[in-house]
């Protein structure tokens, strides 16, 4: 009787751990298939693109100044104060674009966290990092992102 007890908690524990070992895993995501697909994504890069052309406007139009001054004093001064407007405009295009950037990877992260709890995966990695197996979770990640509000 204490063999078929023994034996019957073995089976049961094999059991028990050959369902845990099923139900993880690892996933993976391919995140610029993501980002193209996601349209706070599209809006966040349409945005910082609409800046940059906005900086790039910015210098033609002091070009098109500068070549009206008339003398080398005004165009030093010109150029120093153009300078400084053009560094700040430049670093506050550098900061929408990080602040953008980690904006879209939050939601992104948000819904890869969503998805690995729903399919009791024990981790998420990028697609490149994955040569043999893994599960593509990416279409998942995709359908939860259209879902967000």
């Amino acid at each position: 009787m204490k063999k078929n007890l023994a034996a019957a908690l073995l089976v049961i524990g094999l059991c028990a751990f050959g369902s845990k070992a099923m139900a993880g895993g690892v996933g993976y995501i391919n995140y610029p298939k993501v980002q193209d697909n996601f349209a706070f994504a599209q809006a966040a890069i349409k945005e910082v693109d609409a800046k940059s052309l906005e900086l790039q406007q910015f210098m033609v139009d002091k070009e098109k100044q500068y070549k009206a001054l008339d003398t080398p004093l005004k165009k030093q001064n010109f150029e120093d104060a153009t300078a400084r407007e053009f560094n700040a405009k430049q670093e506050a295009l550098i900061k929408l674009k990080a602040q953008k950037e980690e904006q879209v990877f939050n939601k992104i992260q948000a819904a890869a966290k969503q998805v690995l709890v729903e399919q009791k995966l024990d981790a998420i990695v990028d697609f490149r990092v994955i040569f043999v197996g893994g599960v593509d979770i990416t279409d998942q990640v995709i359908q939860k992102l259209k879902a967000m509000p």
